[in-house]
């Protein structure tokens, strides 16, 4: 299933590099290096106009990412990016306040 979700940086293209750098500057390399497979799972949906935060893992609604869960805090020049990694894994990015996010088309 994972393979026919579409790659965050192929939909996303500019936050993607910009979560790679920051991520680098945070002094974390592994994480980095993970963005470029992040799989595009699902978008929030809570409709607040403030948040375009996505989905980068299956996770059922109302429960706990549980042990091996922490968030990493990014410092962006706007706005809030905000991590979910459970198992030195990106599942969730928070993305809070920040201008639109440019989809790329996909080609016909």
């Amino acid at each position: 299933m994972a393979r026919d979700l579409p790659r965050v940086r192929e939909v996303f293209p500019e936050p993607a590099a910009e979560l790679i750098f920051l991520l680098e500057a945070e002094g974390e390399p592994e994480l980095a290096a993970s963005v470029h497979d992040l799989r595009l799972v699902g978008e929030c949906g809570c409709r607040d106009d403030f948040c375009q935060s996505i989905r980068t893992s299956d996770q059922p609604r109302g429960q706990p990412y549980g042990s091996g869960h922490r968030n990493v805090s990014l410092s962006p020049a706007e706005g809030m990016l905000i991590l979910d990694v459970v198992d030195e894994r990106i599942v969730y990015v928070e993305i809070l306040f920040r201008p639109p996010m440019r989809r790329r088309v996909a080609p016909e």
